[in-house]
C-alpha cells in the first residue's frame, strides 16, 4: 500500500499556475461530463429528450447550399 501512496502522492506547493489551471480544467470538464450523462440517462427525461430525437435530420432539409 504504501508504493500506491508515493505514486499517487502530490507536492501542492510545488505546483505552478499551469499545473493550477490545468487540474481544475480536468476537474471541471470531468464533473460536467458526469452531470451530462446522469441527465442523459435519467428515466425522468426520456420523454423530453426523445421529443427532439429527430431534430439534426429535419434541420438538414432546409439548409440551402450555394446561395440559392
Amino acid at each position: 500500500m504504501n508504493s500506491l501512496e508515493e505514486y499517487f502522492y502530490t507536492d501542492w506547493g510545488a505546483m505552478t499556475a499551469a499545473d493550477w489551471i490545468g487540474m481544475i480544467t480536468t476537474v471541471v470538464a470531468f464533473l460536467l461530463m458526469v452531470g451530462l450523462y446522469v441527465y442523459v440517462l435519467r428515466p425522468k427525461n426520456r420523454e423530453k429528450l426523445e421529443a427532439h430525437r429527430h431534430i439534426p435530420v429535419s434541420e438538414d432539409r432546409k439548409i440551402e447550399f450555394g446561395g440559392k
